[in-house]
């Protein structure tokens, strides 16, 4: 399992989370996800066989989002 971060700076109320949230889970190879509002990061960990960050920031970003990827 790998670790992974995103930096999603315009995340600023519970709905956005979630949205964030439901995105990530979407990645195939996704396993658990934290979601820091008040910091405006994802963390999550995931199979790096099936996914890489670079598919979290895209999901991220095709739901309208700033994603950028950060060191865990």
């Amino acid at each position: 399992m790998a670790k992974g971060m995103l930096k999603v700076s315009d995340m600023v109320n519970e709905e956005d989370a979630a949205k964030v949230r439901r995105a990530l889970n979407e990645v195939w190879g996704v396993r658990d996800i934290e979601i820091s509002l008040a910091r405006k990061e994802a963390t999550f960990t995931y199979n790096d066989q099936s996914a890489s960050c670079h598919d979290m920031m895209q999901a991220v970003t095709e739901q309208g989002y700033r994603a950028e990827m950060m060191e865990p």
